[in-house]
């Protein structure tokens, strides 16, 4: 898998949640950008759901709250993520996305899933969990940016943003708010 470099701007230095709500506000980007892109890509997926009649989204960011006590501990089962972001999504007709640093171990990371979602159909509200697998595991979770354990051993691709975790976040992040629309 080869990407081409189009000279855009990179985000470089320790600001993991700015790459995450840049990605995320990047999905409806109403600048000219050069393809391949990430709004192109969102736009790809749009197309899909506009012939499957689904009503289209726009990413607009509300709020953010980090739990750096780690109220729930950092070791966590699903249920506790799902009432985490219903705690934090009071609203209804909203998208949460959920976090976890990479010393929080939860329930099948790694060993199944990097990520899930969820919704709260009295809210009609929808939720996305991805966690940091950067020293649980990068090379199930953090692929195509490290080596994979099964299959080729192939070479990593660089990370856009000099963080292997929180580029697999974003990565699987992408996944699942494709599975969530």
């Amino acid at each position: 898998m080869a990407l081409m470099y189009h000279n855009g701007a990179l985000l470089e230095g320790d600001l993991p949640k700015s790459i995450v709500v840049d990605s995320l506000l990047s999905l409806d980007s109403q600048t000219a950008v050069k393809s391949p892109s990430v709004s192109h890509w969102w736009k790809i997926v749009r197309t899909y759901l506009k012939k499957a009649g689904k009503k289209e989204t726009q990413v607009v960011l509300s709020n953010q709250d980090s739990d750096e006590a780690c109220s729930a501990g950092k070791l966590l089962k699903k249920s506790t993520i799902t009432e985490l972001a219903q705690r934090v999504n009071s609203k209804p007709s909203r998208f949460t996305l959920a976090l976890t640093a990479q010393d929080a171990a939860v329930e099948g990371f790694c060993t199944s899933n990097c990520g899930f979602h969820g919704s709260d159909s009295g809210r009609k509200s929808v939720f996305v969990w991805v966690g940091n697998s950067v020293t649980q595991c990068p090379g199930q979770c953090a692929w195509p940016f490290h080596q994979p354990i099964y299959g080729p051993k192939t070479k990593a691709l660089s990370t856009p943003n000099g963080d292997v975790g929180v580029d697999g976040m974003i990565t699987h992040r992408s996944r699942q708010l494709r599975l969530v629309e």
